[in-house]
């Protein structure tokens, strides 16, 4: 809401230092989501447009829009030639969307916008050159909020979900924590996108993302343990975990277990967030597994 409160020129002289390093800049989503409920998107896009800024961020915190709104609300945003990000989960822990419901809402807008003809590119910082209208993930404080369990922890089977069907390039992860830092950038590398990083937290980001260890990075251990459940379900994740990317035929002939045990240890892991399961690079039709957490973890 700091645009409603900050005299004009104050705010287009901190674009303007952004812009000079080539840095895109983003309105918050609860001042998009106010507009939209006293009906004036329009005129506060064309605004923003004004003042400088380079992406409008939405969000449905407190609203419910629906396919034909959202759409809308998008062909605004681009008529202004700006871009957008779109921001799925509820901040208050009472009231989460879960899994189904969160995919729900992030295929209609990939639905919007592949009409739109704007296809994703991977990013790692958010530069003029690189990016174009991502995911934003919900995560408030980072306790018990979307991708995040009540201890702050990574809900890795929530994860898998979405990178299942869309590229973690799609995405922006909120990680207000250093531990959460630090599991998005072991998991998906480098570039992957992150927010709600506090100004004395870029350092240490900024460094990891260049390879260097952390206090933070050792802070996540916890993320890794040992499979749940029977000895097949431990047998068939230490096999994954030593000769992953591994395709199920594979595991029948190591294991010579019967396929419908494997099917059930596999289903088990990934439940735990121990395996993920991913389209072979060989053959699409295939799937192959992988254990989901980086073996430097």
């Amino acid at each position: 809401m700091i645009p409603l409160l900050v005299p004009q020129e104050i705010i287009q002289k901190r674009i303007k230092f952004y812009h000079d390093h080539d840095i895109l800049v983003s309105t918050g989503s609860t001042i998009t989501e106010y507009a939209i409920m006293e009906n004036s998107f329009e005129i506060f896009v064309e605004e923003a447009e004004k003042v400088g800024f380079d992406i409008i961020e939405v969000g449905e915190n407190s609203i419910d829009l629906n396919l034909e709104q959202k759409q809308k609300i998008i062909n605004t945003v681009l008529s202004r030639n700006l871009k957008y990000n779109w921001k799925v989960g509820r901040k208050d822990p009472r009231h989460q969307l879960g899994i189904g419901k969160t995919l729900e809402k992030i295929e209609d807008l990939m639905k919007i916008r592949d009409n739109s003809g704007v296809a994703s590119t991977e990013v790692g910082n958010n530069n003029n050159t690189d990016h174009n209208n991502k995911i934003i993930l919900e995560a408030n404080e980072g306790f018990n909020v979307g991708i995040y369990d009540e201890k702050g922890l990574v809900k890795w089977s929530f994860i898998e979900a979405l990178t299942a069907n869309y590229p973690p390039s799609d995405f922006i992860f909120e990680v207000p924590l250093e531990s959460q830092q630090s599991a998005m950038i072991a998991e998906f590398g480098q570039r992957v996108n992150l927010a709600a990083i506090t100004l004395n937290a870029v350092i240490q980001v900024e460094s990891q993302r260049r390879g260097f260890l952390s206090k933070s990075s050792y802070d996540v251990s916890y993320n890794r343990k040992e499979p749940e459940g029977g000895p097949s379900s431990k047998f068939i994740y230490y096999i994954i975990k030593t000769k992953h990317p591994i395709e199920q035929g594979e595991l029948l002939t190591l294991t010579h277990l019967p396929r419908r045990t494997i099917q059930n240890a596999i289903d088990e892991l990934k439940q735990q967030g121990l395996v993920t399961e991913k389209n072979s690079l060989e053959d699409t039709r295939r799937k192959v597994y992988y254990p989901i957490h980086s073996d430097w973890l």
